[in-house]
């Protein structure tokens, strides 16, 4: 997968982050990339795959490619919830989607990411809801240089309001 360097600066090309915060943007920008290969790749296990980016691509050069110090405690997480609460995950973010783009229309790397901060926002209150949009906006920028980012955005800040309200 390429499109998102984690060499200069944090996912979408803004400043680096300093120690928890910058392995916590890796983390999530790496869960990205397991979620992805294994979209590409049905019958390979999630095991599989975090084992794969823990012991080989976290922290790691590939191909001229740095892949900085990730938060691997989130990283497992993002992956192992995302697989495991799908279908429910699914229907949340459908709930948050106009008529007009519904989930099956979206392209599989910007459901994935929707799907990963979908993740945070239900299954993880530690972590503020502003914290989650942000960076998954900042992934989908990584991504994405036309309208999807600033769709990203609109579904986190609906799903936010929705299920987090209090921590707005």
């Amino acid at each position: 997968m390429t499109g998102a360097s984690t060499t200069a600066s944090g996912p979408g090309g803004g400043p680096r982050q300093g120690g928890a915060g910058r392995r916590r943007s890796l983390a999530r920008l790496g869960a990205i990339q397991a979620l992805y290969q294994l979209e590409l790749n049905p019958g390979r296990g999630t095991e599989a795959a975090i084992g794969e980016f823990v012991h080989h691509r976290l922290g790691r050069e590939i191909d001229g490619d740095v892949y900085g110090e990730a938060d691997e405690a989130l990283f497992a997480d993002i992956v192992r919830g995302v697989r495991s609460d799908r279908e429910r995950l699914d229907e949340t973010v459908s709930a948050a989607l106009s008529e007009e783009w519904p989930l099956a229309r979206l392209e599989t790397l910007l459901r994935l990411i929707i799907e990963a901060g979908a993740y945070e926002l239900v299954h993880r209150p530690d972590i503020p809801p502003r914290v989650t949009i942000s960076e998954y906006v900042a992934i989908a920028y990584a991504f994405f240089s036309g309208k999807e980012p600033g769709l990203a955005n609109g579904v986190f800040n609906r799903l936010a309001r929705t299920l987090r309200a209090a921590d707005l």
